[in-house]
């Protein structure tokens, strides 16, 4: 994935994820170990929420394809590295107005 392109969208418009399928997987809790860290950057970059959830919905029995999608969205987050929210650690005296 180190020299793949990065891409301008997530996922495409024709992407349609189905559980039916023959093409199973062979590593499926590395699968879902990347999704599960997908889950997390949904926090910065918010417009991955929806693939990161079709892609979530597939955890117990993930196929080639759904591998498939997950390796686009790595290709769209490594072209959209310097996007999404900053977040900052906050100062602990700083009072928040209530």
């Amino acid at each position: 994935m180190l020299e793949a392109k990065p891409i301008s969208s997530p996922m495409t418009s024709s992407c349609k994820l189905s559980k039916d399928g023959s093409d199973l997987l062979q590593d499926a809790s590395f699968y879902r170990s990347v999704v599960g860290a997908l889950q997390y950057v949904t926090i910065t970059h918010l417009e991955l929420s929806f693939v990161v959830n079709k892609v979530c919905q597939f955890m117990s029995a993930p196929l080639e394809s759904h591998w498939t999608t997950v390796k686009r969205i790595l290709r769209y987050l490594k072209g959209a590295l310097h996007s999404g929210l900053i977040l900052y650690l906050a100062s602990p005296h700083k009072t928040l107005p209530i």
